[in-house]
């Protein structure tokens, strides 16, 4: 099996996240009716449910068995900074906490925010939280069908995303409540960093939806949601019918049409085109697809249990480049002659009364809600969700009456988490990057010399290891492919070596052999002669080639 080096590139990029200290998590002074951080004293607010129900459809059983935690997320941004978290994957998750006191809307702001965590991606569940009834829950026994006044949050639904933003409205003739639905939600991407929501309900009856601290909705809870808040005026009477002579027939067959005589149904709806001319660079000779020439054979291939070995086939360069390869044939085109199948046109109907529709009568449940803002008062928060992802992470909860305090809260809080996910995600992407551009072999001289500048000793002796694996597991002419430019400079460095040896052993082999002198005597000394055999005799120069290894005696 081939070992597992990490790329220098994923080194330094992990090295450069790493090297940022965390910041620590301080609680905040900001006030609300609720907020919540999630501090060592939270188990004392927050209840997860014990209850067991059936389902409305089937009378399945089932449980909140989904398993709650306080704690720092997987990937710390700020230590000490611990959320709620629903653990388990596919189960049904609830959890509880009333308000010290109720909150009232009725002539003011409410405002919810709060952030949303999906640590292992997002796939079919919910991250949205529940603003119960005051006086309607118990704990304990907290399920979907506890009363709520608002539903808002975000929600995966398989495929898509939403960010959900209900309330209930009672009608206050009949007493029944009845969910109104944001017609057209934000649809945000919902990824793995830490997401904001916010909702602000003005007494004005004007909403917002924030996603991440930026507007993605508002209008009005008169003219947005569905049902409408306020019900039409006139209805259809539920006891009228169509009368039985009813015509809504607009258009008839003209029953005296009758089918032309030269029409010929029998004509297909292409013809050959007997104009086209063969072009003149097509490859009749050629075949379309050709047995791939890169394809190798695989070892482990047994003709006598596999079968005979067939290379793959590939499209035929040649045809690219060409109009065509294999037999010309004529192409097809729309036949003039065509009119297909004859029916009888249509006519007025002397008959036709129009649409028929039931006339309308006076709605006797009609009421006009002009403050639908005023909510009914809000005594806790609760998530109550089924979600197939787990480690779900809820934070920062703000619940009271000023857009401008949750503001502040999400400057100290999620600003600074997105600023530092952010930071963290350029500098892994950065290190991506780089492996893949080592992967590819794209790596550039440029890129080699700022990791070198870093640590040059360890990036050195890195890409040497990691070529010498490449050509151990695949070769020299894959690792040549692979690392261009490492295998470049461990063979440039090798040639350099080969040339300073070669150099050093030339000078070594040219040095000139010691001189000897000659023992033989002359047989006579001229007066020249007698003045220099008192002076030692000088050696010849080793470096002139055409000097003899000896002295010559005269004669």
């Amino acid at each position: 099996m081939r070992g597992f080096a990490v790329p220098a590139a994923t080194l330094i990029g992990l090295a450069a996240v790493a090297s940022a200290e965390a910041p620590t998590f301080t609680p905040t002074s900001i006030k609300a009716s609720f907020l919540e951080q999630f501090t060592d004293d939270w188990s004392s607010r927050w209840s997860p449910s014990e209850a067991t129900k059936k389902t409305p459809v089937g009378g399945e059983t089932f449980s909140y068995v989904g398993e709650w935690s306080v704690e720092e997320p997987s990937e710390i941004i700020i230590k000490g900074d611990k959320g709620l978290v629903a653990k388990t994957k596919a189960t049904h998750h609830a959890i509880s906490a009333p308000f010290a006191s109720s909150i009232n809307p009725k002539g003011k702001p409410l405002v919810i925010q709060y952030e949303v965590k999906f640590q292992k991606g997002g796939n079919c569940g919910g991250g949205y939280m529940k603003l119960l009834e005051d006086g309607a829950l118990d704990t304990k026994e907290f399920t979907d069908t506890t009363p709520w006044v608002i539903m808002f949050g975000p929600d995966m639904t398989c495929p898509g995303t939403k960010v959900h933003f209900i309330f209930r409205h009672q009608n206050p003739i009949t007493g029944e409540f009845e969910e109104k639905h944001l017609t057209t939600p934000p649809k945000p991407t919902i990824g793995e960093d830490t997401k904001l929501y916010t909702l602000i309900v003005n007494p004005d009856n004007t909403y917002q939806v924030l996603v991440d601290d930026v507007e993605a909705s508002s209008g009005s809870l008169l003219e947005d949601f569905t049902p409408s808040v306020n019900p039409d005026k006139e209805i259809d009477d539920p006891e009228d019918s169509k009368p039985v002579d009813w015509v809504d027939d607009e258009k008839i067959v003209d029953s005296e049409a009758t089918k032309p005589a030269d029409w010929d149904e029998d004509q297909p709806f292409q013809v050959l085109d007997e104009e086209a001319v063969k072009p003149e660079d097509w490859l009749e000779d050629e075949p379309s697809d050709i047995a791939d020439p890169e394809a190798v054979k695989p070892e482990e291939w047994d003709n006598e249990e596999d079968g005979e070995w067939v290379a793959p086939t590939v499209k035929n360069p040649k045809c690219e480049e060409a109009s065509g390869c294999g037999p010309w044939k004529r192409p097809m085109k729309a036949n003039p002659l065509f009119k297909g199948k004859w029916t009888a046109p249509l006519i007025e109907n002397p008959l036709y009364k129009g649409i028929w529709a039931p006339r309308k009568i006076a709605n006797p449940g009609y009421f006009e809600d002009h403050n639908p803002a005023t909510l009914r008062p809000i005594g806790a928060i609760g998530f109550e969700i089924w979600s197939m992802t787990e480690d779900i992470l809820f934070d920062n909860i703000y619940i009271g009456h000023s857009a401008a305090d949750a503001k502040a809260l999400a400057t100290e809080t999620f600003h600074a988490k997105k600023a530092i996910e952010e930071e963290k995600k350029e500098e892994l992407n950065k290190a991506a990057a780089a492996k893949a551009k080592e992967a590819s072999g794209e790596e550039t001289l440029l890129d080699m010399f700022d990791k070198l500048k870093e640590n040059p000793v360890e990036y050195i002796r890195e890409q040497i290891l990691n070529f010498i694996e490449e050509v151990q597991v695949d070769g020299p002419v894959e690792a040549f492919k692979a690392k261009p430019q490492v295998g470049g400079a461990i063979l440039a460095a090798f040639l350099t070596l080969l040339g300073s040896l070669a150099a050093i052993m030339g000078l070594v082999g040219s040095t000139a052999a010691p001189v000897s002198k000659s023992t033989k005597k002359t047989d006579a000394v001229t007066a020249d002669a007698a003045d220099t055999t008192k002076e030692p005799v000088a050696t010849q120069p080793a470096a002139t080639p055409a000097a003899d290894s000896t002295v010559r005696q005269r004669r």
